[in-house]
């Protein structure tokens, strides 16, 4: 009885590897295929003056909508997409315009987290911001299996 593989049967590891790769590809792009409603309250309007600290109510927000994508505890060390948005909204807390400042490097990210930011609208609205209207930019860490946080409410990564 051989102790080694033969060529054909490493062939058909080979084979089986590359199916494996592909599978796993495509379960990690089902993760961003669809995004579930959200499951929000109305927000309550904002009494932040301050871009950084309205973020974090922004964040918050976001959270309570997609409970279910929100990634528990610390971050793993690899994540599957980074992404910085920059987000303008109006004084009733509905989105204006949404720029991405740094693309993922996974691109099914992109499309699935500027979808989350729309569906969660209206945010909080920024009654107390100069205007009315308030941009500020987040930071969105994602994992492979479709969870996320943003660097303003972040636990931290592993």
């Amino acid at each position: 009885m051989p102790t080694h593989p033969t060529p054909l049967v490493t062939a058909w590891m080979r084979r089986l590897g590359l199916v494996g790769a592909l599978l796993a590809a495509h379960s990690a792009l089902a993760q961003f295929s669809m995004l579930p409603a959200p499951a929000c309250a109305a927000p309550v309007p904002s009494a932040r003056e301050v871009e950084k600290e309205f973020r974090v109510d922004a964040a918050r927000h976001l959270y309570a909508c997609y409970p279910m994508r929100v990634y528990r505890g610390m971050l793993p060390p690899l994540l599957y997409g980074v992404m910085m948005v920059e987000t303008e909204l109006d004084t009733a807390g509905n989105v204006l315009d949404i720029s991405v400042v740094r693309k993922p490097a996974a691109a099914e990210v992109a499309p699935w987290v500027l979808a989350m930011i729309r569906r969660a609208a209206p945010f909080p609205a920024p009654t107390a911001m100069p205007g009315g209207r308030v941009r500020f930019t987040e930071t969105f860490f994602v994992d492979r299996s479709g969870l996320f946080q943003v660097h303003s409410i972040t636990e931290g990564q592993r």
